[in-house]
This record gives C-alpha cells, sequence and structure tokens, in this order.
C-alpha cells in the first residue's frame, strides 16, 4: 500500500498546493506543524535581527519565510531553484518590499545587508563554495544567517547519520562551527532547543508517557490534537554558554565577514 502523500490545505484561490516530500517544510499541513514551527520560529529571531535592511533568503523554498523578513525588512528576495516552489511563493505571499527569483543559490546575486540560507546547507555537495559566494554578497557589517539540524538529534542512536535522502552531509556542533569558520571572520553559533508545551512533553517522555498513552489507548487522539496546536513560541534558541549544544535540535551560525 503506498505511503499517504500530504498536500497543503486551504490555499488561496489560484494557488497550486504543494505536495510534502520531505525536501523541504511546509505551513498547512498539520501532521507536518512540528517541523514548520521548528523552522518558523528562526525565521522570527533573524526577522528581529533584520528591520530595515536588504535581505536574500537563499533556498526560500514554499516562501512563508521570506513573507515574514518582508514584516521588518526594508526589502526580501526570496530566492529557490525549484520551479513548483516558485511559483507557489510566487502567487501566494506578495507585499510592495518581497519579491521571488528562481535561481541557484550558489549564483544568484542582488545587492544585500543579510542572508538568510535555512536548513538547506545539509543539502550542498560544495557547502563552502556556497558560503564564500554569501559572503562575497554582503557587506563588511552584513550578516550572513545558515541553520542545519543537529546530526546527534536527527540520526537514531549510534548511526552516523538520518536516513533522508534530500541530505548530502550532517553536522555534529563542532563541525559546523569549523565550516562557518573556515570562512567568515566571525561566527556566533546557537541551538534550538525545545520550549513551552515541547519541553513539557519532552520531559512526560522522560518520565514514560510514551508507556501511559499507549496503555490508555489515547495516542492518537492525542497526537491529532498535540500536533497541530505546536506554536513557534514551543522553540527558543539558546547561545552555547546558556545551554550544551550538542543537545540543541538546531544549530543557527550568526556569520560575519
Amino acid at each position: 500500500m503506498p505511503d499517504r502523500v500530504y498536500e497543503q490545505t486551504d490555499q488561496p484561490a489560484g494557488v497550486p498546493p504543494l505536495a510534502l516530500t520531505g525536501e523541504r517544510t511546509l505551513p498547512d499541513v498539520p501532521e507536518e506543524n512540528y517541523w514548520f514551527r521548528r523552522h518558523l520560529a528562526v525565521y522570527e529571531w533573524i526577522a528581529d535581527q533584520v528591520r530595515g535592511k536588504r535581505v536574500i533568503d537563499m533556498a526560500c523554498g514554499e516562501g512563508y519565510g521570506s513573507a515574514l523578513l518582508a514584516r521588518r525588512a526594508d526589502e526580501v528576495i526570496g530566492v529557490d531553484a525549484n520551479p513548483e516552489a516558485h511559483e507557489h511563493a510566487r502567487l501566494r505571499y506578495r507585499a510592495p518590499n518581497l519579491r521571488f527569483e528562481r535561481d541557484l543559490v550558489e549564483g544568484f546575486e542582488a545587492p544585500c545587508d543579510a542572508i538568510a540560507f535555512l536548513q538547506t546547507i545539509e543539502h550542498l555537495e560544495h557547502p563552502e563554495a556556497a558560503l564564500t559566494h554569501f559572503r562575497s554578497l554582503v557587506p563588511a557589517d552584513g550578516t550572513v544567517f545558515v541553520s542545519t539540524p543537529n546530526v546527534l538529534k536527527l540520526a537514531p542512536a549510534g548511526a552516523p547519520r538520518s536516513d533522508n535522502p534530500w541530505h548530502l552531509r550532517e553536522y555534529r556542533a563542532h563541525e559546523f562551527r569549523a565550516l562557518c569558520c573556515d570562512v567568515f571572520r566571525d561566527v556566533e553559533l546557537l541551538g534550538l532547543f525545545h520550549a513551552g508545551m515541547l519541553r513539557v512533553h519532552e520531559l512526560a517522555l522522560r518520565a514514560g508517557w510514551d508507556r501511559v498513552h499507549r496503555w490508555l489507548r489515547v495516542t492518537q487522539p492525542f497526537y491529532r490534537w498535540f500536533t497541530p496546536a505546536i506554536e513557534s513560541e514551543d522553540f527558543r534558541l539558546f547561545t552555547e554558554t546558556e545551554a550544551p549544544l550538542d543537545r540543541a535540535l538546531d544549530f543557527l551560525a550568526v556569520c560575519r565577514p
């Protein structure tokens, strides 16, 4: 029996919904809400750092992050090579200071003050070349924000990497820092952790919640409620002095030339 195909629901008229393939996360798919909010939390943090700036959102995917950045930034360009994602973003997200370009991130150029490149570097065969290109685009006081999942949290225990077919390389904290430091003068590494009700859920799992919900036979009803209820506030970024980064869900490198 084929796996169920999840597709976005309730899209505006004339906007083709995107299917969930595992290559990118999507809003408007209840079953995907955990991952969507996990990514959105980082976009929200970056949005506060780029007020009044010109921003390129490289590998913008569905476009929700570019649209969020445009609420704070002076100008945002969302760049993605995928034709379906580009067309969807172009039709769905419209603002005077927002536009979308279909191009490869390694070759796109435009004046900017900051670049966001989230949850994509693990897809690249030559990540150093992409980071070097990004460094060439921002001014001396510019910033490049790069995020990637922590392989220690993504892969099964003891495995060197996850089974995600889209990922060519996955990183530990020190590996990701070294990659960014090879290209940028100044790199600050942050970690994303569960907060709010996700932190409570995490503690409940440690206390044996997995056994309890199966015994009570409430697994499906509980998670049908719980997953769509997750918000971006249920994640929080910490510096490495505030929390051990090896336990982070994702890393965010704040890179300066």
